[in-house]
């Protein structure tokens, strides 16, 4: 097929000279339309569907300059009318159609004046070459290059002109399809706004019936959104109602997508205004059918704009009427499910069900869909940990609902609040005003800014009827807001003292007295409140009684960078006078655990590393410890106490009883009682029998060894310590040594014997002394053995070193230090070494004066001043009873820091593995023997 004839208009030059001709006939006067406008929409034709559509071919139309003509043509259009005014974004555009009807009527054969445009429906030829010319422009600003340059030609002034003046839908299409690109630099979107098309664009979405022209001015509107300040003010000007009224009535799949879409973009940082007009406009309802919509686009863009509409308390009621609450709950769940969506997909969501926990209509509805499970499951899920001081502060809403903590507590959220008082704080902003509650009608104070948080539990209190009314918690009587006291009047926050330890007082209702302190509401506050609402049931034993929840109000009381909150406090002395709790605090080892947190300063990340950790409070919680043990002695010794720790202790379970054995000392402080539980009935021996089986607790050792010096210094509370004789030191002047004499080269008296040791080693000895000093030895030199007649005498199985002290000994020495030669330094094993051998040659040469020599040298050496508790256990090893006293006596001793003694006690465990009699028979001798006692711990490590 033979191709078409050339025209003049397939030249770019051809085109580009026709559109400059034109241009430039508004400035020379008018002229005959027949000659110039057929080749002038011919041109523009071809630029539209053939130059400009090219590959490259934006770029080559603007740089050969064919913007600038362009604009020129369109800028007749508005040179008839005043340019819009740039005051701000608010302003609109003046008429046109004024400054036309001011000027002369053209006569009916000249061309037809730009004047005609602000009709509603200019001439035929003219609006065909409106639609070509705003086409062009329009494509050409898909191109950032371009977007600039028309910037930069003034080109946004002529189309908020040509967008009020012509009302025809196909120009107003192609006018807004321009504005919408220009709006995708922020340089652009400002100088729309400034130019005063919000208004005009609001007009034309409300006036025209065309759906493509609705699609290019929701589509402007959307582009238009590209800051907090423009969504803003585009929802003041009213951008936002007419796009809900038609997403309600309009069917249009391509219309709806592009509406969802630019309420979405208008709905980030929801402001009031917008909220307002989106529930004004009917379009709440329908956003909740949409939620549901077969494609995923409109889905997702909708569930968002439902999430983004939460941020507003005064729509989320009518939000939760129309079936929100059950959407958001639905698409969180589905996003949190394993095939679901990413977390950072999921933040909006958990963000709005938090927010929709701040009504109490909301509220029942949440529950009733599952979001307490959801709820939970957050906070259990450590990858949404960010999450966890917002959806704990959400849970604060149900603090009055008894049907909603019963299920919160059966779900386990006790210990989940335990573990975030000391948690990392959320990364994300506060809520504002506009957020808290519509429980109750917004107090309007503008002088007066209040923390978020701090508003949103005013609001909860007020809607659960926590307080009266509006007067008793106005800011007005705050005490933030009131001014201080006089210097004699009460302080203003609680000093750091035996004040905060003291059992507190019930706080007076809020906002009756201005003089009333506030509690302090920091990151920890919502877990707090809950807590505190926990601890008030009539038996809150089974939530906060248990080992994770007093670890966590312990690690925040003693943790906290400034002194905690008085609630904290509360919440334990609440427990520990409660007696529902008693069992509960024996059963968990709880009275153990606040003595060697608080009282000794021990905390289970201490045990058995010590953790460096500031003692700047360390008398502060030691006070608090106290008390809190003094409250639990007060329960334990009334009757009600007496026979629930009886029955524990005889008719509870083996983990019960061993408890109960080991939290006596700390909570009984009557000899009659402790007596006939522990020593009457058996509970005594019941703990020490536990140290050898598998341990009930992470630090039962530690408490065990804390309680048996407890009880220890119960049992002899006066009493001092019976301290092993002294063995010479090396600072220690010995005693004369008798055997030297006979080691010398001319021996006085002389040898008449010598012992062959199996290393060839003679040593020389005197019969007559070694046959008086042992039955063994005068049986064996003096008796009918053949050794009585050799003057040689074989020693077998018997080192130099083992031999040597036995050798002193037959001669009358004592004390003269030889008894030490074979002891190890300390830090080295006794099992296997020279003392355990001299140690048990003395036995086997019935030298019974030796042995106790031995062994008080090695005490003397590894349980001595250089001595350590890993030595304990070593010493122990020996097997010797004199020597599991000893060990017995060091580690329980009051010169011993907590964590030396519970050190010693684990190595005693170790060393006696299963044989528990000898280990058993050495600490009942220690804690109950009338020579020992103790007055108090020492914590000097």
């Amino acid at each position: 097929m033979a191709a078409g004839k050339p025209t003049p208009t397939d030249s770019l030059s051809f085109c580009l000279a026709q559109l400059t001709a034109a241009a430039g006939e508004g400035l020379g006067g008018v002229k005959d339309t027949a000659t110039n406008e057929t080749p002038l929409g011919r041109a523009l034709l071809a630029l539209r569907t053939r130059h400009v559509k090219a590959a490259g071919g934006i770029e080559r139309f603007r740089a050969r300059g064919g913007l600038l003509p362009l604009l020129a043509l369109l800028r007749r259009a508005s040179a008839a009318g005043p340019a819009p005014s740039e005051a701000g974004p608010g302003s609109a555009p003046s008429s046109v159609e004024s400054a036309a009807s001011a000027g002369p009527t053209p006569s009916s054969g000249s061309t037809p004046s730009v004047a005609s445009l602000s009709t509603s429906s200019p001439p035929a030829r003219l609006r065909k070459t409106l639609d070509l010319a705003l086409s062009i422009l329009a494509n050409c600003c898909t191109e950032g290059a371009c977007r600039a340059e028309v910037r930069r030609l003034g080109g946004i002034l002529p189309l908020v002109t040509i967008l009020q003046c012509v009302k025809t839908d196909s120009i107003q299409n192609r006018t807004a399809r321009a504005l919408g690109n220009l709006a995708m630099e922020p340089e652009s979107c400002r100088a729309i706004h400034s130019a005063g098309a919000v208004p005009l664009l609001v007009e034309s979405l409300t006036a025209c019936q065309d759906s493509q022209c609705r699609q290019s001015v929701v589509r402007a509107i959307r582009n238009l959104a590209d800051s907090p300040q423009h969504r803003l003010a585009l929802a003041q000007q009213g951008a936002v109602r007419p796009l809900a009224e038609l997403l309600a009535t309009v069917p249009d799949p391509a219309l709806t997508l592009a509406l969802v879409r630019a309420l979405l973009e208008l709905s980030r940082g929801c402001s009031r205004a917008c909220a307002e007009q989106l529930s004004l406009g009917g379009g709440l309802s329908p956003l909740v059918s949409l939620a549901s919509h077969p494609k995923k686009a409109v889905r997702e863009a909708t569930i968002l704009i439902l999430a983004n509409l939460c941020a507003q308390g005064l729509v989320r009621p009518a939000l939760g009427n129309a079936g929100g609450v059950e959407v958001l709950l639905g698409e969180l769940q589905r996003r949190r499910s394993p095939s679901g969506a990413s977390p950072a997909s999921q933040q909006p969501l958990v963000r709005a069900v938090c927010l929709l926990c701040r009504e109490a209509i909301n509220r029942a509805r949440l529950r009733d869909a599952g979001g307490l499970e959801l709820l939970m499951g957050l906070l259990r899920d450590p990858r949404a940990s960010t999450w966890h001081p917002r959806v704990v502060a959400a849970l604060v809403g149900f603090l009055y609902d008894t049907g909603a903590l019963g299920r919160l507590q059966a779900l386990g959220l006790v210990p989940l609040l335990a573990g975030q008082l000391c948690g990392e704080a959320g990364d994300e902003e506060e809520e504002g005003r506009e957020a808290a509650s519509w429980d109750f009608p917004e107090e309007r104070t503008p002088e007066r800014v209040e923390a978020g948080s701090f508003q949103s539990l005013r609001s909860w209190l007020i809607s659960e009827g926590y307080v009266a009314g509006p007067g008793d918690i106005s800011p007005d009587r705050f005490p933030e807001c009131c001014p201080l006291p006089p210097p004699a009047a009460e302080p203003t926050s609680p000093a750091p003292g035996p004040a905060l330890l003291r059992t507190p007082r019930a706080l007076r209702s809020l906002g009756r007295s201005p003089a009333a302190l506030e509690e302090p509401w920091g990151r920890e506050g919502p877990a707090l409140l809950l807590l505190s609402r926990f601890s008030q049931a009539p038996d809150p034993s089974g939530a906060l009684v248990t080992g994770p929840a007093l670890c966590g109000l312990l690690a925040y009381v003693t943790g906290a960078p400034g002194p905690p909150s008085p609630r904290a406090l509360r919440i334990l002395a609440r427990l520990t006078c409660n007696p529902a709790c008693l069992e509960a605090f024996v059963r968990s080892y709880g009275a153990a655990l606040l003595r060697a947190w608080l009282v000794l300063g021990v905390a289970p990340d201490d045990w058995p590393t010590l953790r460096a950790r500031p003692l700047s409070r360390h008398s502060q919680h030691r006070e608090l410890g106290e008390m809190l043990l003094q409250n639990l002695t007060v329960q334990a010794e009334s009757p009600f106490g007496v026979g629930a720790l009886t029955h524990l202790l005889l008719s509870g379970s083996p983990e019960d009883r061993v408890a109960c054995a080991l939290t006596l000392p700390f909570i009984c402080r009557k000899p009659s009682l402790w007596r006939r539980l522990l020593l009457d009935q058996g509970g005594l021996r019941v703990l020490l029998a536990a140290l050898t089986r598998p341990a009930p607790h992470p630090l039962f050792l530690f408490f065990a060894a804390d309680s048996l010096f407890c009880l220890q210094g119960l049992a002899s509370p006066t009493a001092t310590p019976a301290l092993p004789r002294a063995v010479p030191g090396d600072r220690e002047v010995p005693s004369p040594c008798l055997y030297e004499p006979l080691l010398g080269p001319a021996p006085t008296p002389a040898p008449d014997l010598h012992f062959l040791l199996d290393s060839g080693l003679q040593l020389p000895a005197q019969r007559a002394a070694s046959s008086t000093a042992s039955p063994f030895f005068r049986a064996l030199l003096a008796g009918s053995f053949a050794e009585a007649h050799m003057d040689l005498v074989p020693l077998r199985g018997l080192s130099p070193s083992a031999a040597w002290p036995i050798l002193h000994h037959l001669h009358g020495c004592r004390g003269c230090g030889a008894s030490l030669g074979p002891i190890p330094p300390p830090g080295q094993p006794l099992l296997g070494s020279e003392a355990e051998e001299a140690l048990e040659a003395a036995g086997r040469f019935l030298l019974p004066g030796l042995e106790e020599e031995l062994e008080e040298a090695v005490g003397h050496i590894h349980l001595g001043p250089q001595g350590g508790p890993e030595s304990v256990g070593q010493v122990f090893r020996l097997g010797r009873p004199r020597l599991a006293a000893h060990c017995a006596r060091w580690t329980l001793g009051p010169e011993r820091c907590p964590r030396k003694r519970a050190l010693a006690l684990v190595g005693l465990v170790e060393a006696a593995g299963e044989e528990t009699g000898p280990l058993t028979e050495a600490l009942l001798t220690v804690v109950m023997g009338g020579e020992l006692g103790a007055r108090g711990p020492s914590l000097d490590c």
